[in-house]
């Protein structure tokens, strides 16, 4: 039921999103929603994951010594997914909130737009009604003044959506290959730690030998938090590579930025790539012939999106909240405690062997972290 309930909600706020703003801006609205239903179902996700964690860790308690004490440390790894998949939710919040700010500078150009219209409609008008009027050289004086505001702003949303885009994807992808590259390395240290559970079949009645690979397990576990703790991007284990064709491309089309010099102002004559060859542009002295013979169908999504409002603060929420760290939970260090004391009334000669397993656990504030629109 909770599963139906979450979908039934994102899809009431992507279906509601765009119905009072501005028109140029309701798809970008409806995507920045779509973004905010996405990071609710990460943190869900993340959140599961640490009491899966706790759950592992329980089980494994009743079992022999070496299965304790991996299921142990297992869970210490599956915490820790938990808490990265937390940190990659803070870096992809600031993906989200750079997008909303090209939302914004649409809905500011919006009403440069409309202004624009509404001149030249109230012109037409005046025109077929009274072609004489002396209010029709007003109007169109005060045209050539909106068209001017328009281009000035025109321009400063075709420079600002590239600049945003750009920077917003460069945050989502950097966060992306972080996220995955430490999912990797956790990986790869469980891996090694399911190297000390001696799997070797026993007969019945037979005795198998002594666990003794506290300390190494330990020493597992130490490893892997050093190896994310040092993690850096230049140490990626993935390096993308692009093809002769690829590299071509890209620098036919960034040729027009690095030639040009610091402080040089922004031409946009060839800003946009013109459509000829793209099999969408058709001459004028063609379009008889072509829509005869057929063209090529385009899709069009004809999204209802929704203007959301956004507050001052939000820009710089995704910093702080990438900078926020959750108080540490000491479940997991209780339940190796217990282990350790049943162990040690036992007489086994074990020195602090589960005491070692780091306490990834957080006070999960439900009331906190609440992504605000």
């Amino acid at each position: 039921m909770m599963l139906i309930g979450g979908a039934a909600g994102h899809n009431l706020r992507k279906s509601m999103a765009g119905a009072y703003g501005p028109e140029l801006s309701k798809k970008l609205s409806q995507l920045v929603k779509m973004e905010k239903n996405l990071m609710r179902s990460m943190e869900l996700v993340g959140r599961e994951r640490r009491e899966v964690a706790r759950q592992l860790s329980i089980w494994g308690e009743e079992c022999d010594e070496d299965v304790s004490d991996i299921t142990d440390k297992l869970g210490v790894l599956t915490f820790e997914i938990g808490e990265l998949e937390d940190l990659f939710i803070d870096r992809y919040d600031q993906y989200r909130v750079t997008i909303k700010s090209i939302r914004n500078i649409e809905a500011s150009v919006q009403p440069s737009r409309d202004r624009k219209q509404k001149i030249t409609d109230q012109i037409a008008q005046l025109k077929y009604k009274d072609p004489n009027s002396p209010k029709i050289v007003v109007l169109e004086q005060e045209l050539v003044r909106a068209e001017a505001e328009s281009l000035v702003a025109e321009a400063q949303l075709s420079n600002i959506t590239r600049e945003k885009i750009k920077s917003a994807f460069t945050y989502q992808f950097d966060a992306l290959r972080e996220h995955s590259e430490k999912l990797a390395l956790i990986a790869g240290y469980g891996k090694h730690l399911l190297e000390l559970i001696d799997d070797t079949p026993v007969t019945p009645g037979e005795t198998r030998e002594a666990y003794d690979g506290y300390e190494a397990s330990k020493g597992i576990i130490q490893d892997c938090e050093d190896a994310l703790t040092n993690w850096v991007e230049s140490k990626a284990a993935v390096k993308p590579r692009l093809s002769v064709r690829g590299s071509r491309q890209r620098r036919t089309h960034g040729r027009g930025t690095r030639s040009r010099s610091a402080g040089e102002p922004v031409s946009l004559t060839d800003q946009d790539r013109p459509m000829r060859g793209s099999g969408v542009w058709v001459p004028a002295d063609e379009h008889e012939r072509h829509r005869t013979q057929g063209a090529p169908a385009l899709d069009r999504a004809d999204d209802d999106d929704q203007y959301e409002d956004i507050t001052d603060d939000e820009v710089d929420r995704g910093h702080r909240r990438g900078s926020q760290r959750h108080e540490h939970d000491h479940e997991h260090g209780h339940d190796a405690d217990r282990r350790q004391s049943s162990r040690n009334r036992n007489s086994k000669n074990i020195d602090g062997a589960n005491g070692d397993a780091r306490s990834h656990g957080r006070e999960e504030e439900e009331g906190g972290a609440t992504l605000q629109d």
